[in-house]
């Protein structure tokens, strides 16, 4: 029975949960399509501020259910960025994401990982431990959309677990990962959609973005990590005629170099 059933949960099927700000979003024709390469976002609980915990949305739903802070701009960024790249670039491409839960055991499945709002991540050591191995296997993660002080503490208090041996470091212009598809020396900071509203490209204290990373001993790029900026909301908010196109149109170069990078690298 245990070799009948060992193949079957190998790889997890598709599935959606409902978001923080989407709760039902449409699936697209070819959803279930096989493809070379899949958007995994990770899953993941959150920390607790003064006893509130991020991780917990309405009706009192837990992380693994979705409504929490892991599912910001989900899936609207992520189909999104997946039909990108589509467009600009020959790599087949599914259509739709794939949430992945490091507690499950299918990490390994979906080479790509992209967390949001990691200011508000709190891995378990079980999970730092699975990321670790995934990334040590070959697998490139990247995250995103947390702003200022305060969230790069929580943020590194996770990823302290994960690779307490290695150091984070700023990325230099002239990184491969900023010139595999395209050339991206003038990159600027990609705020989120509030800047629609409040004119400001910063939250927080995050005034400046920093582009930073995290090497291997061969000089290969881990762990991308995108600091006080959101990629992701110009992922979702690309075809927003209110958000200004040349923030999508440096979120979504900069998302594919880091794909592009982790395949070919």
């Amino acid at each position: 029975m245990l070799l009948v059933l060992t193949p079957l949960v190998a790889q997890r099927p598709f599935r959606q949960y409902p978001g923080r700000e989407y709760e039902s979003f449409p699936l697209p024709h070819d959803y279930q399509d096989k493809a070379e390469w899949v958007f995994g976002r990770l899953m993941y609980p959150a920390a607790m501020f003064g006893g509130r915990g991020f991780g917990r949305g309405r009706f009192g739903v837990d992380w693994t259910q979705g409504y929490s802070s892991w599912t910001t701009d989900y899936p609207r960024s992520d189909r999104h960025f997946s039909e990108a790249m589509r467009r600009l670039t020959r790599v087949h491409s599914r259509s739709v994401e794939q949430p992945v839960n490091l507690d499950e055991g299918d990490v390994y499945d979906w080479p790509f990982l992209y967390a949001v709002e990691v200011g508000h991540w709190d891995l378990t050591n079980a999970q730092a431990k699975a990321l670790r191995e995934f990334i040590d296997r070959g697998g490139f993660f990247m995250c995103d959309d947390f702003h200022g002080t305060r969230e790069w503490e929580v943020f590194q208090a996770s990823m302290r677990r994960v690779f307490p041996d290695r150091a984070i470091v700023d990325l230099k212009n002239q990184d491969a990962i900023f010139h595999t598809i395209y050339d991206r020396d003038d990159r600027y900071q990609v705020p989120g959609e509030q800047y629609v509203r409040s004119g400001r490209t910063y939250e927080y204290d995050g005034y400046a973005a920093a582009w930073r990373g995290i090497y291997d001993d061969k000089g290969r790029l881990l762990v991308a990590i995108c600091h006080n900026m959101d990629l992701g909301d110009s992922w979702e908010h690309a075809d927003n005629p209110e958000y200004p196109e040349r923030f999508s149109a440096l979120g979504i170069r900069i998302g594919i170099n880091y794909v592009i990078y982790s395949m070919t690298h």
